[in-house]
């Protein structure tokens, strides 16, 4: 979504390189870029106002840091802003003292209400906490089905007194039934409408003040761009919300909705939406929001992605083949279905600070080749996967594999001898060297593209100015314990 609102902000960037210093005849040219880049991506007139002058307090302000070059600096005064606006910090959902936790979900028809509150369902159940679906939408064709099977997909119980009681008591036995059930938190969906209209919010209304819900959520489609904002600040006047989910966040919108929604509304962005699959749905945390739109990717929400997927002791012990090069062909398959559980390669690879450059065709080239990686390695014997050597010196063994998988045995050589050289750097790499990483493997994600320490560094907008970087001009944040399960497998 922000893809092309990193590459505008770049070119700020840009206009302060091989500057001694920031000051106010050389900063104009780069707030005038911002500036640009916050109005084609929608942002609202009156934020991007606020943000520049920020912005422009600030630089002018900044202690310049020794070995800090001002475009750096500035990349760090950005972000402090960015984050600012977007709320500072993430703000987690309820978790009422006496249970159950109730979440009211509001919105217009569209927005993927429904869908979303079987995402919160099941993104609750993750944290151990236990959920009910309550379906009150009783005019859209088919809603109520759309929740039981959405609920059966996710093993959560759904409420429903079909689609001719009214929705205010429909909501209210559904708390009560919830009660009764020692269920911690119930989810109630509501109806939408096209548009605002006064039937919608008097029923949500009667709903809230029947209920009394703990949170109050409104759920907005992120392409509606900063129309999402004035949205939000209209449902908080009139029936009054707690927060809101952005949908739909990992469409090809200009990504204005999360720049505008807190400062507009008041309210903050509680959830996103990265994905149609009910797995994604993601807490919105500013900091990582602003490190991704300024391409530094995300590699705390890397690292949880991968908790989810991998238990503690298989990661330590797949760390330790790492650091003895006994990383084998069974290891490599199982880190591929690994991170097909994650994602796409595409979403994955873009949370990796300095990966953001790659084209969609290159990131088609990698998952292509990951494919044929993943057919050859089916194709191979026990012994072959647990022993790649046998394979680097048995033409015969290759020759088979190649029929067998459908490719020829050149390929199949040319697997072995790139998964002998990615064995070689991820044993570096554990032990704390960085050399540059071999491309063969990905295909068209090759060479300085996917070096993870290799390269020119510099190239890199603001490589030590980043916050956290090599260098940093910014406030170091507390390291999370996250125990390194499975990120040093990735």
């Amino acid at each position: 979504m922000f893809e092309a609102l990193a590459d505008r902000l770049e070119g700020a960037w840009k206009k302060l390189r091989g500057q001694d210093k920031i000051s106010q005849s050389n900063i104009q040219d780069a707030l005038r870029e911002v500036r640009r880049a916050l109005l084609e991506a929608d942002v609202n007139l009156q934020v991007v106002k606020d943000f520049v002058a920020e912005v422009e307090t600030k630089a002018m302000g900044a202690e310049v840091t020794s070995g800090v070059r001002p475009d750096q600096q500035f990349i760090k005064v950005v972000y402090d802003e960015l984050t600012q606006v977007m709320g500072e910090t993430n703000v987690p959902l309820a978790d009422a003292e006496t249970s159950p936790t109730i979440v009211l979900m509001a919105g217009l028809q569209g927005t993927g209400k429904t869908t979303a509150s079987a995402k919160l369902a099941l993104h609750l159940r993750k944290i151990e906490r236990s959920c009910m679906l309550v379906a009150t939408d009783v005019y859209r064709p088919a809603a109520i089905d759309q929740l039981k099977t959405l609920g059966k997909q996710i093993d959560v119980p759904v409420f429903d007194m079909g689609s001719d009681a009214n929705p205010v008591e429909i909501a209210r036995q559904g708390v009560e039934r919830a009660k009764a059930e020692g269920i911690n938190t119930v989810i109630i969906d509501t109806a939408g409408r096209l548009q605002i209209d006064s039937d919608m919010m008097a029923e949500l209304a009667s709903i809230k003040q029947t209920v009394n819900p703990h949170e109050t959520l409104l759920v907005v489609d992120a392409m509606t761009g900063q129309e999402a904002a004035s949205l939000t600040r209209t449902f908080h006047e009139q029936v009054g919300i707690t927060g809101a989910i952005l949908t739909k966040m990992d469409g090809d919108s200009r990504g204005g909705a999360a720049l505008s929604v807190r400062q507009i509304s008041g309210q903050p962005i509680k959830f996103v939406g990265v994905g149609e699959k009910v797995e994604a749905l993601q807490p919105f945390f500013p900091e990582r929001m602003a490190s991704r739109i300024l391409g530094m990717g995300d590699v705390l929400t890397l690292v949880e992605k991968a908790q989810e997927e991998m238990d503690l002791a298989d990661a330590e012990k797949m760390q330790k083949k790492i650091l003895e090069a006994k990383f084998d062909f069974t290891d490599f398959l199982k880190q591929l279905r690994l991170m097909k559980n994650m994602g796409s390669l595409g979403g994955i690879v873009k949370l990796i600070p300095g990966m953001n450059k790659l084209s969609d065709d290159q990131l088609r080239q990698g998952e292509t080749q990951l494919k044929r990686c993943e057919a050859m390695i089916n194709s191979m014997t026990m012994e072959e996967r647990k022993n790649p050597d046998l394979l680097a010196s048995s033409p015969s063994r290759r020759k088979r594999i190649a029929k067998g998988s459908g490719y020829k045995e050149p390929d199949i050589s040319k697997l072995v001898a790139d998964f002998q050289k990615m064995r070689n750097l991820m044993q570096q790499m554990g032990k704390g060297n960085f050399p540059g990483m071999p491309g063969g493997m990905f295909g068209g994600m090759g060479g300085d593209q996917m070096a993870m320490g290799g390269g020119n560094r510099s190239a890199a907008p603001g490589w030590r100015g980043y916050p956290g970087g090599a260098g940093g001009g910014g406030k170091k944040k507390p390291k999370k314990d996250k125990k390194k399960k499975g990120f040093g497998t990735l």
